[in-house]
């Protein structure tokens, strides 16, 4: 079972919600919109971090990809 919560918005807002529970499980849209919204900060934040660790790396020394291919063809 999930846990719940409560929010606030304007009297207006909650009237309209009212008018229109028929045709919008609001709920279901809330719920969706938060998860949606958590696991894109959730990949915003993985990025950050994954773009940090690449820009601290070093890279390889010049030539290592000629150098790795040609191992790779000579070792068949």
């Amino acid at each position: 079972m999930g846990e719940v919560v409560t929010f606030r918005v304007p009297r207006e807002v909650k009237e309209k919600m009212r008018r229109y529970r028929d045709k919008v499980n609001w709920s279901r849209l809330l719920r969706d919109f938060l998860i949606e919204k958590i696991r894109s900060l959730d990949a915003e934040e993985k990025l950050k971090k994954v773009s940090k660790i690449i820009s601290e790396t070093k890279g390889v020394p010049r030539g290592f990809s000629k150098i790795s291919v040609r191992e790779d063809r000579d070792s068949n």
